[in-house]
């Protein structure tokens, strides 16, 4: 079932609330990561250091995840340009409702999803 036009307007209205937020967030993120280490020195204790570097994996990872959400709510706005938002990038069945009241930026099926996590598809 293709989705209404209002149905469509709210989730692009969410998608770019969205990424704005998360953009926002990243900038802040990247500037924590880029931001030189002030307390190297000697006095500092190894395990402040064994912390510090932690919490950069830690930003680093956050950083990459968030990333690649951006990319996919990107693609998900490209779909609503290209009228095919709500379709299955791989399948081209209808992406169901509840999935993208929970996930706005799906561009697949639950089912096609999965087989594309496991390896079995590609993008």
């Amino acid at each position: 079932m293709a989705l209404k036009k209002e149905d469509v307007e709210k989730f692009e209205k969410r998608l770019q609330l969205m990424k704005r937020q998360l953009t926002h967030s990243l900038e802040g993120s990247t500037k924590e990561v880029k931001r030189p280490d002030e307390a190297t020195g000697y006095s500092q204790h190894q395990a402040d250091q064994g912390t510090d570097d932690f919490d950069r994996r830690l930003n680093l990872e956050l950083t990459s995840k968030e990333f690649e959400i951006l990319r996919q709510i990107d693609r998900a706005l490209e779909k609503i340009g290209e009228d095919t938002y709500g379709v299955c990038d791989v399948t081209g069945e209808p992406i169901p409702l509840a999935r993208l009241d929970a996930v706005p930026y799906a561009t697949m099926t639950v089912k096609a999803q999965e087989q594309f996590e496991k390896g079995l598809l590609t993008e």
